[in-house]
């Protein structure tokens, strides 16, 4: 399908927070986990539908990556996947600013 993946402000905040959580004990790990994580939504890029929807946000879908939840979504007609937010799956739901 050829999607382009674009990263919102908050998921590249999210980003930045998980891997700088992990830093403070593993550098090592929290870059291996932040390149993970980014590499985990490219498959976004043929597959943009892939994932389960999220209920609570009409047109979300979830992108999973153990233990973290990608929150993104789909806009075939402009031929592009948003991703949205980063999550641990461990903690309650994102406020998503409304």
């Amino acid at each position: 399908m050829g999607c382009k993946v674009i990263f919102s402000h908050q998921a590249i905040a999210d980003l930045a927070a998980i891997v700088g959580r992990i830093a403070r004990d593993d550098r090592a790990a929290a870059e291996r986990t932040g390149y993970a994580l980014i590499d985990r939504v490219a498959i976004l890029e043929n597959f943009p539908l892939i994932g389960s929807p999220y209920r609570k946000r009409p047109g979300v879908r979830k992108l999973v990556s153990r233990p973290y939840i990608i929150f993104c979504r789909a806009r075939l007609e402009q031929h592009r996947v948003d991703v949205l937010r980063y999550w641990h799956g461990a903690r309650d739901e994102p406020d998503w600013g409304e």
